[in-house]
């Protein structure tokens, strides 16, 4: 063999005892321990890239004396006594050409393939052939992978070899893992999959609303006489809070902060906690607009049992503000806006802002009507000086400015398939957004993730796969102009500058929120799962990812070609090669409960998508 360290042998076991045998200095580097001994996993050690980090060396293949061979660098082919090709897909291992001086014309064939592990770490593929002849000889070296596909195309009219790859010493993984055998489920523990659906959401939530509801309980016992007072404060000070959580600009600012502060130096698991508050701010938001809720309801029962002393416009106006906010509240619950999204979006929409008018008729009249006296004061110092003012105030603003931001502006449509529509829009964005678009400017928004390839691009792009009314009208009819808030809102992939290096995970449309963030950060890597990529989502997309993302950043499964892949298998083995700190998901429900139960339980610090927000 040979004595240097980073050498690829590659041996053709042609005949028996006669065994020609080339040496390879292809280069390649390390990855950390946890090296799969499955050939075709992606961390084994025998699988090479030619765009690795830190550059390679060309391939050079060194005859040992055993036979002759003619190396042609710049085709990768070797010219020796066979016919044989054998390209693997994207970058496992490079592909090879033994050519026959002298043979006939040999068209290529099918040829299938089965690998073990051998001796010496050594992985041996032995290949079959299925051979076709009366081909075009332009034919040989076509290959026939596609995105995500490992196939072998061989070419012999006799026995074909036995190509064994030993490396001395373990390498990059492949970008292009062989399908799984039996995808086996990690299924969570109850510990786990209640401490899941306990959430920092949940968690926000809990803790605002039993304070609330504590506080409220004191109020009705007498046991906290100013919240009897100036209960109007506990009202808009819960929805105000509500409305804050949920305001684009405060949520840019609070992501801008974190990012700047705790960028990468902080422990782990304070990074951890940063990401996991700003993805739940929506348990704020959530127990907010229920405690504020319930401190209405509370405060017009009040304004009731004294009716004898209050006005009949200040209890009709509390009245009417506590309905037009309780039907805002109630159509925001889960089941109805996971099931009915037009009728969440117009109800909470629509009736919020009726309820907010209201609450504004509603606080001047209850602060301008003196109950004692039983007279109005409409004095300007008198309403300055009550807390409600400023409360509904702030709220108005808060909820005015991102429509300020509303424009029309002019989209393209490119319809890959019938399932997805891929949206481009003018100018360059950062990565970790995401933007609201519609047809009419105050009807309904729908949000999707933002493909960018940074703020110097010329566009940004959204994919919409086909699901509901919406999505399937930008694909019988595409549109030339919608309707956007130009300031987007922050997404969790928007703090994976806090990490060192991290997994981007995502499957079929999910890539709209995954992709921005492994083209603009060499120390993201990308997995994607879905079922012909290149064909279901166009040549935009795939071009994007060929050209932004290296092939050692990267596996993208065509589950068409591939079959459903071992996902905890594929994260497990990438997560430990790529020396991750954290992943982030984007999946449909099954597949991120699926996930994030196994990263749990593998141990492996993982976000996912969210449903309760």
């Amino acid at each position: 063999m040979s004595s240097h360290p980073n050498h690829l042998a590659v041996t053709n076991d042609l005949e028996k005892g006669q065994t020609p045998k080339y040496i390879s200095s292809f280069g390649y580097r390390s990855p950390p321990q946890g090296a799969s001994n499955d050939p075709l996993s992606p961390t084994f050690g025998a699988a090479f890239s030619p765009k690795s980090t830190p550059p390679m060396s060309p391939l050079a293949l060194i005859p040992t004396g055993e036979a002759g061979a003619i190396l042609n660098t710049s085709s990768l082919t070797l010219s020796g006594p066979l016919n044989i090709s054998a390209p693997l897909a994207v970058s496992s291992i490079p592909a090879l050409s033994l050519d026959s001086p002298g043979s006939e014309t040999v068209s290529p064939g099918p040829v299938s393939f089965h690998s073990h592990l051998g001796s010496q770490n050594t992985l041996i593929i032995t290949l079959e052939r299925e051979s076709k002849k009366n081909k075009k000889a332009d034919d040989i070296h076509r290959p026939e992978s596609d995105i995500g596909c490992e196939k072998i195309t061989g070419m012999a009219e006799t026995a074909l070899p036995t190509l064994s790859f030993k490396p001395d010493v373990p390498s990059t993984p492949s970008t292009a893992p062989a399908v799984a055998a039996v995808p086996a489920k990690i299924k969570g523990s109850r510990y786990i999959k209640f401490m899941l659906w306990f959430n920092t959401y949940r968690k926000f939530f809990t803790a605002v609303v039993t304070f609330n509801l504590i506080a409220i309980l004191l109020a009705i016992l007498g046991r906290f006489p100013y919240a009897r007072v100036n209960n109007g404060a506990f009202i808009l000070g819960n929805l105000m809070t509500a409305v804050l959580m949920r305001n684009e600009i405060f949520g840019r600012l609070l992501y801008l902060a974190v990012n700047t502060l705790l960028a990468k130096w902080p422990p782990l698991c304070i990074r951890l906690a940063a990401t996991s508050t700003l993805q739940h701010l929506g348990g704020i938001h959530s127990g907010c607009a229920l405690s504020g809720t319930a401190w209405l309801i509370f405060r017009v029962v009040l304004l009731i049992t004294h009716a004898a002393k209050n006005n009949r416009a200040v209890i009709a106006t509390g009245i009417i503000t506590n309905l037009a906010i309780c039907i805002s509240v109630l159509s925001a619950f889960p089941w109805v806006r996971n099931t009915r999204h037009n009728v969440f979006e117009r109800h909470h929409r629509f009736m919020g802002w009726f309820g907010l008018a209201f609450t504004w008729i509603f606080v001047m009249l209850s602060n301008g009507y003196e109950d004692e006296n039983g007279v109005w004061n409409w004095e300007g110092g008198h309403i300055l000086k009550t807390q409600d003012l400023y409360f509904v105030c702030a709220m108005t603003i808060l909820i005015g400015l991102p429509w300020a931001c509303t424009r029309k502006v002019a989209v393209t449509v490119e319809l890959p398939s019938s399932k997805v529509a891929v949206l481009r829009f003018d100018r360059g964005m950062q990565q970790g957004l995401l933007g609201r678009i519609g047809r009419t400017s105050i009807m309904e928004y729908h949000a999707f993730g933002i493909i960018s390839e940074g703020k110097h691009a010329k566009y940004h792009y959204m994919v919409a796969g086909v699901q509901g009314d919406f999505t399937r009208s930008l694909v019988d009819n595409p549109p030339t102009h919608l309707w956007t808030r130009e300031l987007k809102f922050a997404g969790v992939s928007n703090t994976s500058r806090l990490y060192k290096r991290g997994i981007r995970i995502a499957t079929g449309t999910g890539i709209g929120a995954a992709l921005s963030t492994c083209l603009q950060s060499k120390d993201w890597f990308l997995i994607w799962i879905g079922s012909d990529q290149e064909k279901t989502f166009g040549k935009t997309i795939a071009g994007m990812i060929e050209n932004g993302i290296e092939p050692e950043r990267r596996i993208l499964w065509d589950t068409k070609k591939l079959k459903r892949p071992d996902t905890m298998k594929l994260l497990k083995e990438t997560y430990e090669m790529w020396n991750a700190e954290v992943i982030f998901i984007t999946s449909n429900l099954g597949g991120n409960t699926e996930m994030m139960e196994g990263c749990r339980s593998l141990g492996m610090p993982a976000f996912g998508t969210l449903w309760d927000f």
